[in-house]
């Protein structure tokens, strides 16, 4: 059941009207019905592993928390707090493993045998990848690590933890949400409110707007090039990549802005996702921008565990790439993820490396760190870095992303352009709207940066301030924007597959 499917569209308003009439003590029973409701739509068999993550980590919750208040010595509630975190760990990562990277790993130590010479034939397991697994194992981790760590209580009520783990509009593509924010409000049914909701749906609306009108036309042009790589040179391979790089975040940000929207209908505030990421001014800042929800639980959750930056550097490098090798291997068995992740790991150490040396010119130099140009060179060379990270992200092998970056290089006869440009997918129509629609999500971009940082969705609550006919004539022509994007939607967003 896709955000952008019929099936939603009835489901969610009659989740919504009987979540409101039902009584408070039961509003959460019938959230966590429709959540799994929600997940069996795609594949009923696999709430079994639903179930199963939030049964070890709820019990696993429970055992700690007993452990700490059982008068034991210290020691002891050490050692059975570090036993029960490691079965906890052990359990939800070995499913995650089976489901995701069985057949990859197999197949890797295949290819490692060949290589000295050792014919093996590894087995191929029949296992379909259940959607949101990579999301909410890590969500209910999250969990079981925070009440290890005493930053929380171990949730005594099994079913409002049952729906933190499973609460439907971030279930399958995040936000990862953490208990010390979603766990906490669910202890209070949302009450119905008129701007919640107002402004939920408003939201949503924004993100589907980013999908059905942006996101989906770039997937157009994007899979007509990166499916036959070695037919497109030049500009068209640097076009497709600029878009596949538009294309991935208005894709997984309308996920998140219709899921934030949604929660907030029903009463409840997820956290943000995305900020601006491609207003960034370093690789650093891009990750403090980008997945926020997954980039803030590998921080807290690996990467400071780990050592952070408290053990000199090389150990801090070595943190830095271990972190990002698990970022990539998260998003998919492949080693196109896994390159991509590895990338951003080196361009952090570099980017750390050199910094000495690039305050130390600025300093030379002259030169202000708050000078506007120098800020948006910045914001262009950290979005060129961060693109050619991308073109192994979408291309389907490695030696297909080598392809494209080196292909690239190759100039256009400006003759053909305008030609070529419609042999790439998008027609007159499509791209028309595709540039009103970029252009939009640029000027609501701009908003933000320099408005209100506090505000999540400063066009929505701008347009919510203009006069009746403004507002009003920007909400339908935002609605029939959508409407024309119809005929080229349902394609799924691009983390389900994650």
């Amino acid at each position: 059941m896709l955000f952008n499917s019929t099936e939603f569209l009835l489901f969610f308003p009659i989740a919504v009207l009987l979540y409101f009439v039902f009584p408070k003590k039961i509003r959460n029973y019938w959230l966590l019905i429709c959540s799994y409701f929600y997940y069996m739509c795609w594949n009923p068999k696999y709430i079994v592993l639903l179930v199963a993550s939030t049964v070890v980590t709820y019990l696993s919750g429970l055992v700690m928390e007993w452990a700490k208040n059982s008068g034991k010595a210290e020691a002891q509630i050490v050692k059975i707090k570090n036993w029960t975190v490691a079965a906890s760990f052990v359990l939800n990562i070995g499913l995650l493993f089976y489901f995701k990277y069985i057949n990859f790993a197999m197949d890797t130590i295949t290819r490692i045998m060949a290589k000295f010479g050792i014919a093996v034939t590894a087995p191929v397991f029949d296992v379909v990848l259940p959607v949101g697994i990579s999301f909410y194992i890590f969500q209910a981790l999250s969990y079981t690590m925070d009440v290890y760590r005493d930053e929380i209580y171990a949730e005594k009520n099994f079913f409002r933890y049952a729906l933190f783990v499973s609460f439907f509009p971030q279930l399958v593509a995040g936000p990862i949400e953490r208990s010390k924010n979603l766990l906490k409000q669910l202890a209070t049914p949302g009450e119905f409110n008129y701007d919640n909701v107002r402004s939920g749906l408003l939201t949503m609306m924004w993100g589907y707007f980013l999908k059905m009108v942006i996101a989906d036309r770039c997937a157009i042009l994007v899979d007509t090039v990166y499916n036959n790589v070695s037919g497109y040179f030049g500009y068209q391979l640097v076009l497709a990549s600029v878009l596949f790089a538009l294309q991935i975040y208005c894709d997984f940000m309308s996920y998140s802005t219709i899921a934030i929207g949604a929660a907030r209908v029903l009463g409840y505030d997820l956290m943000e996702n995305f900020h601006l990421p491609y207003f960034a001014t370093s690789i650093k800042d891009f990750w403090r921008r980008w997945h926020i929800s997954l980039s803030s639980w590998l921080r807290d959750y690996l990467y400071i565990p780990l050592g952070g930056n408290r053990k000199g550097r090389i150990r801090k490098y070595f943190n830095i790439m271990v972190t990002f090798f698990v970022s990539g291997l998260w998003h998919g068995a492949a080693f196109t993820y896994i390159f991509w992740g590895v990338l951003h790991g080196i361009y952090q150490i570099i980017e750390d490396v050199l910094k000495p040396f690039t305050d130390k010119l600025l300093e030379k130099t002259k030169i202000n760190p708050d000078n506007k140009l120098l800020y948006v060179c910045k914001i262009v060379v950290t979005f060129i870095f961060v693109d050619i990270a991308w073109v192994f992200f979408r291309a389907n092998s490695i030696g297909d992303a080598f392809t494209v970056l080196k292909n690239s290089l190759y100039t256009a006869n400006l003759a053909t352009i305008k030609v070529d440009l419609w042999a790439l997918g998008l027609d007159m129509r499509n791209m028309g709207m595709l540039m009103v629609g970029t252009l939009v999500l640029f000027i609501s971009s701009v908003m933000r940066a320099n408005g209100d940082q506090s505000n999540k969705t400063l066009l929505v609550e701008w347009i919510s301030r203009r006069n009746f006919i403004i507002r009003y004539a920007l909400y339908w022509s935002c609605m029939l924007m959508i409407i024309f994007s119809m005929d080229i939607t349902g394609q799924e967003f691009i983390y389900f597959q994650f």
